[in-house]
């Protein structure tokens, strides 16, 4: 059985930093492009990050160009998410995410929630002012 399972959440100062992660089980994904999303309190679960399988390109929501980095670790079979200069406007549930497809030919389908196969239960990040 696959699973996804997000650490590193957690309540930091604005201006902190954090550092997520999100351990595959089940099956490999080293060959599967992989993302991050974030739901806040009352909003839809948005986009934030993705990268391809061998982390040749990388996609950021225009809320986390400068300020996070999304890597991965396919020796671990583990997706990280490092966040720095954090906002209380990015206090949320973080997921990670996977497509199943190891190809995708539209780079728009990165950012769409629809096109991610296998998601993770989500960690807490409180970023208090």
């Amino acid at each position: 059985q696959v699973h996804l399972v997000e650490s590193g959440g957690g309540l930091v100062q604005a201006g902190g930093s954090l550092r997520l992660s999100c351990a595959a089980s089940g099956r490999s994904f080293s060959r599967n492009p992989m993302g991050w999303f974030r739901q806040a309190p009352g909003k839809e679960r948005a986009f934030v990050a993705a990268i391809t399988s061998n982390s040749g390109s990388t996609y950021y929501a225009d809320s986390a160009k400068g300020r996070f980095t999304i890597s991965r670790d396919n020796a671990k079979n583990t997706l990280y998410l490092q966040m720095s200069s954090l906002k209380p406007e990015d206090t949320a549930v973080y997921y990670c995410a996977a497509i199943w497809k190891h190809f995708v030919p539209d780079n728009r389908s990165y950012y769409q929630l629809n096109e991610y196969d296998y998601w993770g239960q989500g960690t807490q990040v409180i970023v208090s002012s």
